[in-house]
């Protein structure tokens, strides 16, 4: 029997919730800080991790905050005193890896969203926020989520990119007008 559109999004809506009421407070005050104070910021993220990303670097650069996607041709080097946010749900991937080896060895620190805090990419970051979500590498042993794959991850990691925002803006002392006035018009 297939399920009505209105229970599916109650049951992704209960899913979201609970993970999003798990999220460490102390980790985001510190990641809060860690943007706050960066020169420039740069992010990355593999796949649909990767556009959650984007999203969340989109955003930033509405804040005003020098913020790149990796990958761009106009990315600056990144160095002392600037920050790179990756993330790597399943704890690893080898170009997040590289990146937080390039980045650190230049002087920049690094900050890492995932689901497996006990994996190689949050063990060498700087700052690690846990979004404790089934990933397409947790579901592999049964899901756990009623999402698919990694969905579960990435719609945490959009909604909390989207808080993120709104308790930076607030700490910015900035407004959605402000914002609005970034956004581009060449579309």
């Amino acid at each position: 029997m297939t399920q009505t559109l209105t229970e599916m999004n109650a049951l992704a809506s209960a899913e979201i919730s609970g993970v999003i009421a798990r999220i460490d407070t102390k980790q985001v005050d510190e990641l809060m800080v860690a943007v706050t104070s960066a020169n420039r910021i740069a992010t990355y993220g593999v796949g649909r991790e990767g556009l959650m990303m984007k999203a969340i670097c989109m955003r930033l650069y509405h804040l005003g905050l020098d913020a790149h996607v990796v990958g761009d041709m106009t990315v600056p080097h990144l160095g002392k005193g600037d920050l790179l946010i990756v993330s790597a749900g399943p704890g690893y991937f080898s170009t997040v890896d590289g990146l937080i080896t390039t980045a650190q060895r230049d002087g920049a620190k690094v900050a890492c969203l995932t689901a497996q805090p006990d994996g190689l990419c949050p063990q060498h970051a700087d700052h690690v926020l846990l979004l404790p979500a089934q990933t397409m590498a947790t579901d592999e042993n049964g899901p756990t989520s009623f999402l698919p794959m990694g969905s579960l991850y990435e719609a945490v990691q959009f909604l909390f990119g989207e808080y993120l925002v709104l308790m930076l803006r607030g700490h910015l002392d900035s407004t959605a007008e402000v914002m609005r006035s970034r956004h581009t018009n060449l579309e």
